[in-house]
């Protein structure tokens, strides 16, 4: 096993009518004040959100609403999120919904903890984690991004189109109850259980050696989601298949999946990129270019591929190139069971534009000035050949 640090500080509080012990966890934590985050009308229509702030009345804590998030969460919404909680003295974020609320709010409650700071300068595009944050609670409403137990939260600056990941404080708090899933579109759904592999698979594929529980893990939890994302795309009230799901995406962004390797996550700046441009489901992004990726760089590690197809996929006989191979190939197939798009015009519509291409590879690589990705780091060329890859 190679070194690693690994701290995940955030309490779960997992299981059926959970969303109703919002309010005492934002006590235990010290909230008088909250700012109660989420997106449109669903929370309101289906009565979550009243049943949270009834919660957080019954322990007089008072709440200033900020809905209206979008996916793909934009910085525009966190300065104008940021100057209304600090006019109501907010000392607490809850977000209610998937990964762009919990994201929002945490991009929110640094804005509020370092007033003097610009957000978007002086730490998303910096990628510095900021020195204080407000703590933010999570009441999960959508099994996808992790984002209720990572330490990252990514925004979008419209002006620009920059879609930035930066390293933040995790979620003191989640609450997740897996019946809250259960009005999800299977479009939305199928984003999710793309979203979550993906979390494991960019940590998957690495060259460092020898972390044998690290990867049972890892390859347990691929399994498992593909087995539960079958199932709930069958039917999505099935309890089993819809907490198996929220539990397997929580985990796969904490970390524990790639415990003494490097992080890749090309496959996620490729995405980035895709919805910073075009405004696309993140997960859709994701499923769009994977298959690209691996075609271009599976011949690194071609052994680690084969690994990969045997150990997750069942794939038995043949060559390690023939395995490696059939490993990428089963993965496009379940992506395309699923709904979801293999490549760039499934994704958008159309072929991207060779502007479009050139852009995107500028955005991910500061002009060319950098790579991407540590199993094949990816210059400017190198990202363009794999979205001309994806291009049809």
């Amino acid at each position: 096993m190679q070194n690693f640090e690994y701290c995940c500080s955030t309490e779960i509080v997992f299981g059926r009518d959970t969303e109703n012990k919002a309010g005492a966890k934002v006590k235990q934590y010290g909230g008088t004040k909250v700012a109660l985050v989420y997106g449109g009308n669903s929370a309101k229509s289906s009565g979550l959100l009243d049943r949270i702030k009834d919660s957080l009345s019954a322990e007089n804590i008072e709440v200033l609403e900020l809905g209206g998030v979008k996916p793909n969460p934009r910085l525009s919404f966190v300065v104008e999120g940021v100057k209304k909680a600090q006019e109501f003295g907010v000392d607490f974020l809850l977000a209610v919904g998937g990964g762009s609320v919990i994201d929002t709010a945490k991009a929110i409650a640094v804005g509020i903890a370092n007033p003097e700071a610009d957000v978007w300068e002086d730490f998303w595009s910096k990628k510095t984690k900021a020195p204080k944050s407000l703590p933010v609670g999570a009441v999960l409403t959508i099994s996808a991004a992790g984002s209720e137990t990572s330490d990252s939260a990514v925004l979008t600056k419209e002006e620009t189109h920059q879609k930035i990941g930066c390293s933040t404080e995790r979620p003191v708090f989640a609450i997740m109850n897996p019946v809250l899933t259960y009005t999800l579109p299977r479009y939305q759904i199928a984003c999710g259980i793309t979203d979550i592999m993906m979390h494991t698979m960019d940590r998957y594929f690495a060259h460092e050696e020898g972390n044998h529980f690290t990867d049972r893990v890892a390859e347990e939890l691929l399994k498992n989601v593909i087995k539960y994302g079958k199932a709930a795309m069958v039917s999505r009230k099935d309890y089993e298949a819809m907490s198996e799901l929220m539990w397997c995406g929580s985990v796969s962004h904490t970390g524990f999946t790639g415990l003494g390797r490097q992080r890749d996550f090309s496959c996620h700046k490729f995405g980035h990129e895709l919805s910073g441009i075009f405004d696309v489901a993140h997960g859709a992004s994701l499923a769009a270019m994977w298959s690209s990726w691996a075609r271009f760089v599976y011949q690194d590690n071609p052994a680690r591929f084969a690994q990969f197809a045997e150990k997750v996929w069942g794939v038995e006989g043949g060559t390690v190139e023939e395995k490696a191979r059939a490993g990428i190939r089963m993965t496009e197939e379940f992506f395309k069971s699923i709904g979801m798009p293999i490549c760039i015009s499934q994704l958008v519509g159309r072929v991207a534009t060779a502007e479009e291409i050139e852009k995107m590879a500028d955005l991910a690589t500061a002009n060319g000035s950098k790579k991407v990705a540590v199993f094949h780091p990816l210059s400017k060329q190198d990202m363009m050949k794999v979205y001309e890859m994806a291009n049809y």
